[in-house]
């Protein structure tokens, strides 16, 4: 029966765009470029190798004025190329880099998908933010929705100096998706309801009462659970792919960034260390969606 439940869970797990929705090209000067996807002269572009043997697309937003980086996992049922409009907004309104990529066997990144290619996929990401741009833990904050949850508490449950977690329409677990039940199963996928317990830095919950997909009851549960709290976002009338189009969602995660950017300030400079849907259906193209300008020409 374990078997059987977990085959169906991970069937259910990942939904990639197909097509996807943007091309990889490699430029005469060496660089890699993303076609289908609005040119950028402060969005660099990165293949990096991850530990599952799979090559997998990143790309770094750059604001010129930030501190602090974003690293975003997306949602199911979408990639890189539908993602670009809502990262050009959060890069401008929150003031932060964003590192976003895409799961092996999404867009243009090779392998399938599966739990621990997400694992190695977020991994090999944060690998390169260390290495290529210096982001310290201190300066990070992991950002996770829906199915990124998983790949998003991974890395946060083994980082002890993180800035922030961000869960955005978060899963309990793969199973609780399916099924309401109150233990964690060997065969589950993504349990994320065991390593909230192991973040140690301040965590914003943000979902709709109306999830029709993940039930709130998930977002609340691990807001419960972890150990740094900060003031929920809960969206009335949300669902489970708009939450963005709130006026409150901007609002509140600018505040949270303003709040974690002032910790990080006050941090004295440390070392790192070395350590390093899920039922959801095929049409909802979660975060293809814009943020509304709420904000004035000054604020951005």
């Amino acid at each position: 029966m374990g078997n059987v439940t977990s085959n169906v869970a991970a069937r259910f797990a990942f939904f990639p765009p197909d097509p996807p929705a943007y091309e990889v090209v490699k430029e005469e000067d060496g660089r890699v470029v993303l076609r289908g996807v609005t040119a950028d002269n402060n969005m660099d572009v990165h293949v990096l190798d991850t530990k599952g043997g799979n090559k997998i697309i990143a790309t770094f937003w750059r604001n010129p004025v930030a501190r602090l980086t974003l690293l975003y996992s997306h949602g199911n049922a979408t990639d890189l190329g539908q993602m670009h409009e809502l990262f050009m907004e959060l890069r401008s309104h929150l003031r932060v880099n964003i590192m976003s990529y895409d799961y092996s066997g999404y867009g243009a990144s090779t392998g399938k998908p599966t739990e621990f290619n997400t694992y190695y996929d977020i991994e090999a990401v944060y690998n390169c933010l260390k290495k290529e741009y210096g982001v310290k833990q201190e300066d990070l904050i992991v950002y996770g929705q829906s199915v990124g949850s998983g790949p998003t508490l991974h890395l946060a449950s083994r980082l002890k100096k993180l800035g922030g977690v961000v869960l955005h329409s978060a899963i309990l677990s793969g199973l609780r998706v399916l099924y309401p039940v109150k233990m964690t199963f060997w065969f589950d996928i993504f349990k994320n309801i065991d390593k909230i317990r192991h973040v140690n830095c301040p965590v914003l919950v943000i979902h709709g009462t109306d999830d029709e997909i993940v039930e709130w009851s998930h977002g609340k549960k691990l807001w419960e659970l972890a150990k740094e709290k900060y003031d929920p976002l809960w969206v009335e009338g949300g669902r489970h792919c708009n939450l963005e189009t709130f006026p409150e969602y901007i609002r509140h995660l600018r505040k949270f960034i303003q709040a974690m950017e002032k910790i990080s300030i006050t941090k004295p400079a440390k070392q790192l260390s070395s350590t390093p849907s899920i039922t959801e259906s095929q049409n909802c193209k979660c975060l293809r969606l814009k943020v509304k300008h709420t904000a004035s020409k000054k604020e951005s």
